[in-house]
């Protein structure tokens, strides 16, 4: 006699079945981790966390994240991007961009959101308000219709709101006419 109860799944060997599919999202990622090293331009869609040394430019169409050990001398372009290690370069945050505790910033910055910590050391110059998504495919222009559109006249020119100087005699005074006082 059994001692499971009716209808209790029977354990099978793992050996025969497939594996569960796991689901990354819609997007992938890369993470560097602190012994890494990376010169140059790295273009990805999805998620990048840096933890070594970077040199040269990032631009994600995920998230960025620098770590504490992290030493970043490049553009960093992505949506959210985090700072908790030290960055000298410019950044392009379409979301927001946070500059924690033990985060330092050296460049210019567009960004829709900041906040830095209290703790955190920035310097340079900030653009902000909505970015628009640099990775968004291009709009095509709709394209002009065959009749030229009349041109407009030139505005007339202002007159002058200054006259020329009088010519000077070597005493001081105005050459021509006397004025009347």
């Amino acid at each position: 006699m059994s001692t499971r109860a009716p209808g209790a799944r029977v354990p099978r060997s793992t050996a025969d079945q497939t594996p569960p599919e796991v689901s990354a999202g819609p997007r992938g990622g890369i993470t560097l981790g602190p012994n890494d090293r990376l010169i140059g331009e790295l273009h990805i869609d999805g998620d990048v966390r840096l933890g070594g040394t970077v040199q040269g430019e990032i631009h994600a169409t995920g998230d960025v994240e620098v770590d504490d050990a992290a030493k970043v001398n490049a553009s960093l372009a992505g949506g959210d991007i985090n700072i908790r290690g030290n960055v000298s370069g410019p950044v392009t945050a379409r979301k927001r961009l946070v500059v924690a505790r033990s985060g330092s910033l050296t460049g210019d910055v567009r960004v829709a959101r900041l906040v830095i910590q209290d703790g955190a050391t920035f310097s340079g110059n900030v653009s902000m308000g909505p970015q628009p998504d640099a990775f968004a495919p291009v709009k095509e222009m709709p394209v002009a219709s065959a009749a030229p559109e009349p041109a407009k006249a030139p505005a007339p020119a202002a007159p002058a709101a200054v006259a020329a100087p009088q010519p000077t005699r070597n005493d001081g005074k105005a050459k021509g006419k006397p004025q009347k006082r």
